[in-house]
């Protein structure tokens, strides 16, 4: 089983990359939470990675944080919920805000996700509730609840035509990367990232 891949980025879409270890080259499917950290093709890249073994298929599922990891796969340990739309949630949802609404059983939050329906929010909210990891409890403090520039940055994003997801998923990773920035250097980071 393959744990973890650190090579050179050669291809780089938004559900997945083609990683270079060592002359051979790893198709890893991954969150946009982990696809906006990523450089650009040639850079060095180091992947935590779920292996997921069926009958016709082996995939790799790879993640920057080990919350996004221990979250995809407590979500593909609930009936009903494969790897395919564990990867949905968490393209559709930071990883702290997850946990946050998990905790506080936040359905409506839930089936804003595309491909998220009442009954699986629910059902998400419930098995996982008692379930959630360790490593959830910084992370969830690191990104401040009812932050003003954050809802600038997406009502800007949103005006611009770019969808929540999509727009939330930027937002997110550009204050992690720089949380002290000012709105419009935020702003112009997002847009050159988009851009690409």
């Amino acid at each position: 089983m393959i744990a973890r891949l650190k090579g050179t980025l050669v291809e780089k879409s938004p559900s997945r990359i083609v990683l270079d270890v060592g002359g051979v080259g790893y198709d890893v499917l991954v969150p946009l939470s982990t696809f906006y950290g990523l450089g650009e093709a040639g850079a060095a890249v180091s992947l935590r990675v779920h292996t997921h073994v069926r009958e016709d298929v082996i995939a790799l599922y790879g993640f920057a944080t080990g919350l996004e990891q221990d979250l995809f796969e407590r979500l593909i340990a609930i009936n009903g919920i494969g790897p395919k739309l564990a990867l949905a949630v968490l393209s559709g949802i930071d990883p702290a805000e997850l946990v946050r609404a998990i905790r506080v059983q936040d359905v409506a939050r839930l089936t804003r996700i595309p491909g998220v329906g009442k009954k699986t929010a629910e059902r998400i909210g419930l098995e996982l509730k008692d379930r959630l990891p360790q490593a959830a409890m910084p992370a969830e403090a690191s990104v401040p609840a009812g932050d003003d520039r954050r809802a600038d940055l997406l009502s800007a994003l949103m005006n611009l035509g770019y969808k929540g997801a999509v727009a939330e998923k930027a937002v997110d990773a550009a204050v992690r990367k720089a949380p002290d920035a000012p709105f419009e250097q935020l702003l112009r980071d997002i847009l050159r990232q988009m851009i690409r």
